[in-house]
């Protein structure tokens, strides 16, 4: 939600949420030949040809032999495998593989794509029920910045320049498309922009809007996060290597700073300080993660802090309802820091510490493709669900005019609305999601 609409940003009213031989080569078997009493003539081609400017020589067990005159060939002994890419040392020859070679595993981990698609599903599940409760059960937007600190410490392998442009190409071609038209239509209602509307071009505040498209235009505060944590990762990372667990540690103090000390200035500087500040852990927890940082901490050490993390983040949202209005997480900053710190290092430490890679997934065909279809079209989901919410309401409202409808089907059902919302989620998902494609450089498809 914009700063206009939140406390100092405190919280954001959203109604809803991959065996080979290791023989020297021979061009073909060959039989034994009898010892020959006469040296081979000069003019006989020798087996193996060599370069004019090296003699030939082969090395059996480690000592070269001359090809002629021709011994009496055994069959070479076996060797221990060599992986087929090895460099092997000067005058050996690289050995083709007996067989084909063993197919790469996938390049992507079911398990942080399944946490990413689980945490789009209670996004839309708290956006259309508003459970409070929500949060607690599973904290998404923690989730989803800790997997996108981990995938931005392994993009920064490559020249930071090149991937903090890489990830704005991805990012903003979608947010322009799905920004014409909610622009457009407020503009339809009656909404005049002033020089704000900067703020649609490059998110790096929340952009204007009015009252009517409120509930289109709220959710883009995480779009505004995610691309301030972009251009500070290249600084962020080199910090948090130069000492990485103090660093991590440090990174619940600006939430601690704001909620106690000093609660920034009343602006889209100020609303944008609240939520890095209360993401911050989660993202830098993702480079600990990416650099082995928690595989290398004492298990106890790490569930105990992480339960304490919680606990603390739980105590502090329900003992003070009355502030906020409820225990609601994302009505509450720092419950939600730290609630989101344990329970995302949790799952972290986790996937580290057990190798958990839900390969198995891939056997379930149908769930699979759901799986990618999800993280391939991540940005379409999270921008356009909240419009599938809003026209599922008049939607509804037409299968009022149709008697079988209000007979058979539950009309007032919030659970019905969820499942038309879903829907139209498909529906823009194959009407828009060729946009991320398009932002990545790839062929368009109505699904990837």
């Amino acid at each position: 939600m914009s700063w206009e609409q939140q406390n100092h940003g405190h919280g954001r009213q959203q109604p809803y949420g991959y065996e080979e031989y290791g023989q020297q080569p021979q061009p073909y078997p060959q039989p034994p030949y009898a010892q020959q009493p006469y040296p081979v003539p000069p003019y006989v081609q020798q087996p193996y040809p060599q370069p004019p400017y090296e003699p030939q020589q082969f090395v059996d067990d480690g000592q070269p032999y001359a090809t002629a005159p021709l011994p009496v060939v055994e069959p070479e002994p076996l060797v221990a495998p060599a992986p087929a890419d090895e460099v092997r040392e000067e005058g050996a020859v690289r050995e083709e593989p007996a067989s084909p070679p063993k197919s790469q595993p996938a390049g992507r981990d079911r398990y942080f794509d399944t946490l990413r698609a689980l945490a789009l599903i209670r996004v839309v599940t708290y956006h259309t029920f508003g459970w409070a409760w929500c949060g607690m059960v599973f904290p998404s937007m923690g989730i989803m910045f800790g997997l996108a600190g981990t995938l931005m410490a392994k993009s920064l392998e490559r020249p930071a320049a090149k991937v903090v442009r890489s990830r704005l190409r991805r990012l903003l071609p979608p947010f322009w498309f799905w920004g014409f038209f909610v622009v457009l239509a407020m503009l339809l209602h009656d909404w005049m922009p002033g020089w704000q509307i900067v703020y649609w071009v490059v998110p790096l505040g929340d952009p204007p809007g009015n009252a009517w498209g409120t509930q289109a235009w709220e959710i883009l505060w995480y779009l505004r996060t995610y691309l301030w944590f972009v251009l500070l990762s290249p600084g962020l990372l080199w910090l948090f290597r130069k000492a990485p667990v103090p660093v991590l540690a440090l990174s619940l103090a600006p939430i601690l700073v704001l909620n106690f000390f000093w609660a920034g200035p009343d602006n889209r500087f100020g609303s944008a300080l609240w939520d890095l500040s209360t993401y911050l852990f989660c993202w830098i927890l993702g480079f600990a993660h990416r650099d082995g940082v928690l595989q290398r901490l004492k298990p106890f050490a790490v569930v105990l802090l992480s339960l304490a993390a919680i606990g603390y983040g739980g105590w502090y949202a329900f003992s003070h309802q009355v502030e906020f209005g409820s225990y609601d997480l994302d009505e509450n900053p720092l419950a939600q820091a730290f609630w989101s710190a344990g329970f995302v290092t949790l799952l972290m430490w986790a996937k580290a510490y057990f190798g958990i890679d839900f390969a198995r997934l891939t056997r379930f065909k149908r769930l699979d493709r759901t799986v990618t279809i999800f993280n391939a079209r991540a940005v379409t989901i999270y921008l356009w669900h909240e419009i599938a919410l809003i026209l599922a309401v008049p939607l509804i409202d037409q299968f009022w005019n149709v008697p079988a409808f209000e007979k058979w089907l539950p009309l007032e059902s919030q659970w019905f609305m969820f499942g038309i919302g879903w829907v139209l989620i498909a529906v823009f998902v194959l009407a828009c999601g060729w946009v991320e494609d398009v932002a990545a450089k790839k062929k368009p498809r109505l699904l990837p």
